[in-house]
């Protein structure tokens, strides 16, 4: 089987990542989906629709794997990026531009409905461009066959993998299914909101909706919340198509007919595929035999795909292979069909030879390649901030590079992780307070003690009659010692059950728990309040969802006053706290499920002013601790509870709790709170900056505790996001030098949150790129490129970090060609001045230091392929034209920046094309540009009369021509390779070797290299051997060659009859005699001499 080479990477979604890829033996590149195998129902949707078709509209599908971890899909490659990324970076694209777009979604679309394939969640993500800008549907995960049950054939594949029967986990199987077909709702139909199946009319609904974002750049319905949109969808007419850009013409009138007809929200009346073709919009452009065509050309007929899975088929299991299945099968995981096809094997996942399931079918490439930071989703929620790096074939932008507002709003979005904002309980959270284990005594409890598995296993009679007995004796009003103890024995019991999810719903739903709100408030003494406080605490803890008739206003609002009554008794409030924390928390996260708040919810505004109190200064560390842990987790959710704690005093209050706090555990939960409610305001932060000062807050990033280094790297990215306080912070050279030294962290997260703030701070000072440079952060980079590079297993974390890396690297990569149009612009500006102006001193001072990071970059494995184009070289040769101007005294810039500063300049400019020809393959890829642009300097750099430069010019000249000369041209290629070695040798012949005879009688080493270009050229031009040959130096080399330099260097010398003599006479240097040189000198005019390396 073969192998593929992987290269870079072209998108990424939370479960899947696409690479650039190569069959290994050939030149056919592919797309290669790398994806998690949670995800095998919407890859094996995918396979099994498309695996049989051929379409000039429809990604082709060639085969997939499986291995150890994950399934391996490999597709057509489209480089032209995703239709969301042409429309997000042209905003709006003109209407002959759409029409054309049009087409080819019109004509794709067609043919899948022809097949009776429905697509489902037809999104501009999902659409595809070839390079010559052809449109192409991708990721037909969550098609179907029409009037099949797409949840069915999910629940059947994930039943498959899991190898479990039962109709309770069937039943879950399906539920589970349920929530992953559902598609993206900007662009669904109003009768798929309403819960109808999707039909080819819900699909025409979603073409005129990609229609209209092409004209007019944004979806005709879009809201921020879900309720609103479905009541746009639902109830509004779109606006008609308004460009974003003024000066585009308004939108015709047969392009706005078309449009209201694919966008009737009754399906009887939106326009049928008959009429869409037939529209007079398409002026021609769509052809009725390209349609036809298009679907003759397809071996998948419609009667194929009918025979796919339907709801009777679907009910069918997924069977496991056979034993015996043919040399290099035994043992493989393959996938049986739900549904009938006369080659089965091709929609089984391949495996590694002998069925070993490991990655090494998928090499990485030696030449590492830009990481990308785009996404691909294969569901909902894996490509929501979908944004491909390739560039709009309509835009001017550079292939693969990101606009700032593209990389900004990435940037966003990894600011905060789920490492970020995790949960812990507030009730017995032995890190606030350790509580003594609860047991109560099941002789005097006076009720069935059931265990938590035989409550939840009750029938409703028997849970009502169970009910009753415990709220009959929590209502008891009998004040006797025993009656007392027996009360707090059923409420030690009502505290174990409580910590089962399903009991605890049940509790929080029933009379229970109104009552124990009622004892709350009239119980005879705290031993029973506080245990009543508990069992509500607890149950709000572990209730799985929330009703709207249960008090849990009321239950708040008596806690405040509780709390507000008793506010001297830290022991009270130790007891009451906890639970007032978790009722709020639970009403906010209910809120948040539901994306919209409930009056009979609603917090007292006393509740906020409480906890306020308590994170004051002089209350016990464990109030404190409560205070900070209800903040925490009320603020990780996006509700209006979070909102009720965003005051101007909340962040330095949280502030002085971390850095004057002894314990490790609340110093943690006072800065994650903040983080938290920074999250939702970033003033709070800012106020904290304001009142302590900016140097205090950098050096709390020198703490020995790693979350607390996370939660304030977290901070400065969300404060450098809003752009507060930005200037001051990417000026600060001694922020951006403790950000780099947490490099060195062994913690994943602090790592790829290090290399998140400096992206920012890099985005927006260039100059802080040096000093980051000096401080070894390529080091880090290639360190961290490694350990996350395709392929390997990533562990855990390593998945953000690569995005976080990926993401500083495709900036980083995009800065030198920025350096260097700057140097050249300045340099540009003093060419032929021997005294430059003040400001154009100045610019040579500000851009000609920044060199070294071009040195550095292009010294490292991981920029260096990236860096090193064809544009990078053309502006490095005129760089080195510059130079040249400069050693020959026409251009003067040693006044201007100092002649310490040029000369610095003018070797790390030289070290740079060093670290370039390390690595023969980049001079293969750009060989004429380099013999065009940057030999031609060089040669006249060998001249200089300073030592150093003309030494290091002739060195990377002999090494250059060497590589060149000696690598063989590929296939294809020979008639472009004849062209530069003619350049090659008309440059040598009249720049270099009317030098020859000077250079070769310099002092030590320069004869050495120049002798090492002459055998370089001798062993592989053999024109260059006659011009030689013809040249005045022959008798030079005579006298050279019997000389110690010649023993030294170990070079044999031989004459050799016309090309292919069959005899040699050797000469060895030692054993030259007068007579000898004599005769050789004789020949040479005639014959060919070729040197080579003993």
């Amino acid at each position: 089987m073969e192998n593929f080479i992987l290269y870079e990477e072209i998108g990424r979604g939370s479960k899947t990542v696409v690479y650039k890829g190569r069959r290994k033996g050939t030149i056919n590149f592919v797309a290669i989906l790398c994806t998690e195998k949670c995800k095998r129902p919407e890859i094996t949707n995918w396979v099994r629709l498309t695996h049989n078709i051929q379409h000039k509209n429809i990604v082709t599908f060639h085969e997939w794997y499986e291995t150890s971890n994950h399934l391996w899909m490999v597709v057509e490659l489209c480089t032209g990026g995703s239709l969301e990324t042409v429309i997000a970076q042209d905003q709006n694209l003109p209407e002959d531009v759409v029409r054309e777009f049009g087409v080819d979604l019109v004509t794709g679309l067609h043919h899948l409905h022809r097949l009776s394939i429905l697509f489902c969640d037809l999104t501009p993500g999902k659409i595809l461009l070839e390079g010559p800008g052809t449109l192409k549907f991708s990721t037909l995960c969550l098609a179907k066959v029409e009037g099949e049950s797409l949840e069915d054939f999910f629940a059947l594949v994930a039943a498959e993998e899991g190898s479990g029967d039962g109709g309770e986990r069937e039943s879950t199987l399906k539920k589970n299914a349920k929530n992953r077909v559902r598609g993206s709702l900007v662009y669904a139909a109003p009768e798929i909101v309403k819960g109808a199946d999707f039909s080819v009319a819900s699909d025409l609904w979603s073409l005129g909706c990609l229609l209209y974002e092409m004209f007019s750049g944004t979806a005709p319905f879009f809201s921020e919340t879900v309720s609103e949109l479905v009541e746009k969808i639902l109830y509004e007419d779109p606006l008609p198509p308004v460009p974003k850009d003024s000066t585009f013409p308004k939108a015709s009138s047969d392009f706005i007919n078309l449009l209201d007809g694919l966008l009737q929200k009754d399906p009887q009346k939106r326009l049928p595929w008959e009429g869409v073709l037939q529209h007079p919009f398409w002026k021609d452009a769509l052809r009725r035999e390209d349609l036809d065509l298009a679907s003759e050309d397809s071996s998948f007929s419609s009667r194929n795909v009918m025979e796919c899975s339907g709801p009777h088929d679907s009910r069918e299991r997924l069977q496991s292979p056979q034993n015996g299945q043919g040399k290099g099968q035994k043992g493989i995981h393959r996938l049986n069909q739900s549904f009938r096809l006369d080659t089965p094997t091709e929609l089984r996942p391949k495996t590694t030879t002998g069925g070993q399931l490991n990655e090494s079918v998928f090499l990485l490439s030696s030449r590492p390649t830009p990481r990308t930071s785009a996404m691909v989703g294969l569901s909902p929620g894996d490509g929501e901030d979908a944004s491909s790096p390739q560039t709009s074939p309509l835009s001017k932008m550079a292939c693969g590079h990101l606009s700032q507002g593209a990389l900004e709003s990435q940037m966003r979005e990894l600011i905060y992780t789920d490492s970020d904002l995790v949960i812990t309980p507030i009730i017995n959270n032995p890190k606030i307070i350790k509580q003594p284990a609860i047991k109560f005594d099941p002789k005097i409890l006076h009720l069935p003690a059931y265990s938590v598995d035989k409550l939840q296993l009750l029938k409703d009679q028997s849970w009502n009659e169970f009910l009753q007995q415990v709220c009959s004796q929590v209502d008891s009003s009998e004040k006797s010692v025993g009656t007392s103890r027996a009360k707090l024995n059923l409420l030690c019991y009502l505290c174990v059950v409580a910590t089962h999810k399903e009991v605890a719903t049940r509790l929080l739903h029933s009379p229970l728990f109104q009552l124990l709100i009622q004892h709350l408030r009239i119980a005879p003494n705290w031993d029973i309040r506080s245990k009543v406080a508990r069992v509500i605490g607890l149950l709000a803890s572990h209730t799985a969802e929330l009703q709207e008739n249960v008090p849990i206003t009321e239950a708040i609002t008596l806690l405040t006053e509780l709390i507000r009554e008793n506010f001297r008794s830290s022991k009270l409030k130790q007891c009451l706290l906890p639970t007032l924390g978790q009722l709020i928390y639970l009403v906010a996260t209910q809120e948040e499920k539901r994306q919209r708040s409930r009056d009979c919810w609603s917090v007292p505004l006393a509740a906020y002013t409480v906890l306020m109190r308590c994170l004051r200064e002089g209350e016990e560390r464990v109030v404190n601790h409560m205070a900070a842990k209800i903040i925490e987790n009320v603020c990780t959710t996006f509700s209006a509870q979070a909102q009720g704690f965003i005051t101007g005093e909340v962040g330095p209050v949280l502030w002085h709790l971390f850095r004057h706090s002894t314990v490790d555990s609340l110093r943690i939960t006072a800065i994650s709170a903040l983080c938290r409610i920074t999250r939702q305001s970033p003033t709070a932060f800012q106020n904290v900056i304001e009142k302590v000062g900016l140097n205090a807050v950098i050096s709390s990033l020198a703490s020995s505790i790693c979350k607390v280094q996370q939660y304030m790297l977290t901070l400065f990215a969300a404060m450098l996001s809003c752009g507060i306080h930005l200037q001051r912070l990417i000026q600060e050279k001694d922020f951006v030098s403790t950000i780099i030294r947490l490099l060195d962290s062994p913690s994943t997260a602090i790592r790829a949150k290090a290399f998140l703030v400096l992206l920012y701070i890099l985005s927006h000072n260039r100059d802080m790129l040096l000093l980051s440079c000096q401080a070894r952060l390529v080091m880090y980079i290639e360190r961290d490129s490694r350990k996350t590079s395709p392929g390997k297993e990533l562990q855990a974390g390593s998945e953000y970090l690569a995005r976080c890396l990926g993401l500083l690297i495709q900036h980083m990569v995009q800065e030198p060609p920025r350096i260097l149009g700057d140097i050249l612009n300045a340099l540009a500006n003093v060419s032929g001045r021997k005294h430059p102006s003040t400001v154009q001193g100045k610019q040579l001072k500000m851009y000609l230091p920044m060199m070294p990071v071009v040195l550095h970059l292009v010294m490292s494995q991981v920029f260096r392929p990236q860096v090193v184009t064809e544009e990078f070289l053309f502006s490095y040769g005129t760089i080195l034209s510059h130079i040249k101007s400069i050693d020959l005294g026409e251009t003067n810039i040693d006044g201007a920046i100092g002649l310490a500063a040029s000369e610095e300049f003018i070797k790390i400019t030289l070290s740079a094309f060093e670290a370039v020809i390390q690595y023969p393959v980049l001079l293969t890829d750009y060989r004429s540009t380099v013999i065009d642009y940057i030999l031609p300097p060089l040669v006249s750099l060998v001249q200089s009369q300073n030592v150093e430069w003309r030494l290091f010019s002739l060195r990377l000249l002999s090494e250059t021509t060497t590589l060149l000369v000696s690598q063989e041209p590929e296939d294809g290629d020979e008639e472009a390779s004849c062209d530069s070695d003619s350049s090659l040798l008309v440059l040598l012949r009249d720049e270099l070797l009317p030098q020859y005879e000077h250079i070769l009688t310099e002092p030590d080493p320069v004869p050495a290299y120049a002798l090492k270009l002459l055998v370089a050229m001798t062993e592989h031009n053999p024109a260059f051997t006659r011009v030689l040959l013809c040249s005045s130096m022959a008798p030079l080399l005579g006298i050279l060659l019997p000389q110690p330099l010649s023993a030294v260097l170990g070079y044999r010398c031989w004459l050799v009859e016309g090309d292919s003599a069959p005899e040699a006479l050797v000469c060895k240097p030692l054993a030259w005699t007068p007579p000898i040189r004599s005769n050789l000198c004789s020949v040479v005019p005639v014959r060919r001499m070729k040197c080579l390396s003993l």
